[in-house]
């Protein structure tokens, strides 16, 4: 009786696994196979799940000579924040740099993108992603990874998948330096307004306002930090909410310049004068922010020179190079204009 030894994988010269071996691997034709890895369409939804786990378990990756397109995708969870634009405006001018077009993708809202959304990409084998704002799914960044096409997370909304690239700003700094602003003019009962803490960068601006007012001996109450929506009715309605506590705040830390702008909307219909009875700091330092009125003291945050630095990530893992820093922090600068001023009926 002869016992068959198991067939070992079918290498191609490069000693990655052939489409011929993952077919039978998956225990599907090799034509399945290549509709699944090009995102083509007429592959029933658990044999392209077998396929994608054959695909993960061997690490496979599309040979470097495939060809891929001269687009690179930009993915928002939404585009009706203005800092977007400032985005689009850095990934769009390195891009031109690289003799790259530029794909927009809108989620409506949505952190993760749809099924739809990752067929599209695997057909059209971009030259690589940036997810802003946007968390993939392990299955998506495995699916983008074994097509070898380049993933940089903007600012991830979770910790990103092992060495996932990725860019983002000082933001514990940044709440630490708003904080301690408004500290040194005299401040002690001072609100913050956050965004969704189980997003990393909401949370890092509340740590570095916690942390300010933990070193200057302040004590945090809980009636003035807030977790609120990162637009403008959130801070309408959050503003409102502390302005009529018995003790207000004297001033208020905000995660973004619009809550900021929700804050000052507020103080007016209160008839709260800013700077004079109720200081406000944003952050992003938006265009808007110095012709609002009065003009903002905001956080500075690189959103353009992040989009770019997002950009040429891609463009150095496309053309196969590796990457000195896989996490990129860019600075953030407190920028003081004449929203902060010493509380009302200090000496």
């Amino acid at each position: 009786m002869s016992v068959t030894e198991p067939r070992p994988a079918a290498r191609g010269r490069d000693g990655a696994l052939t489409v011929v071996e993952i077919a039978r691997l998956a225990g599907v034709s090799a034509p399945t196979v290549s509709r699944v890895l090009n995102g083509q369409s007429g592959v029933a939804l658990a044999t392209r799940q077998r396929v994608e786990a054959v695909l993960r378990e061997h690490g496979y990756r599309r040979p470097a000579g495939s060809s891929s397109i001269a687009v690179l995708e930009l993915v928002f969870h939404a585009l009706e924040s203005p800092w977007a634009l400032e985005i689009i405006r850095g990934v769009e001018r390195v891009a031109r740099e690289n003799d790259l077009a530029v794909v927009l993708t809108e989620m409506q809202g949505r952190l993760t993108p749809g099924r739809a959304w990752t067929e599209q990409v695997l057909t059209r084998r971009p030259a690589g992603v940036i997810a802003v704002f946007s968390e993939l799914t392990v299955a998506q960044q495995s699916q983008l990874a074994t097509r070898s096409v380049p993933l940089v997370v903007l600012d991830p909304t979770g910790e990103p998948l092992h060495r996932t690239p990725s860019v983002g700003a000082t933001n514990w700094n940044g709440g630490l330096a708003a904080t301690r602003h408004l500290l040194d003019l005299g401040h002690r009962r001072i609100a913050m307004l956050s965004g969704p803490v189980q997003w990393p960068c909401c949370r890092a601006r509340l740590d570095g306002y916690r942390a300010a007012m933990d070193a200057a001996g302040v004590p945090v109450e809980p009636d003035l930090v807030r977790i609120s929506t990162l637009y403008v009715e959130g801070g309408l309605a959050d503003g409102a909410a502390l302005l009529r506590l018995p003790e207000p705040p004297t001033a208020v830390f905000t995660a973004n310049d619009l809550q900021a702008l929700g804050v000052y909307e507020a103080a007016r219909r209160a008839g709260v004068r800013v700077p004079e009875e109720l200081s406000v700091v944003g952050f992003d330092d938006l265009a808007f922010t110095r012709w609002s009125g009065p003009p903002m003291t905001t956080v500075r945050q690189p959103l353009e020179q992040m989009g770019a630095t997002a950009a040429r990530m891609i463009v150095e893992l496309a053309a196969g190079r590796a990457l000195e820093q896989h996490r990129v922090e860019l600075a953030t600068r407190l920028v003081v204009r004449e929203s902060t001023a010493p509380p009302h009926g200090s000496c």
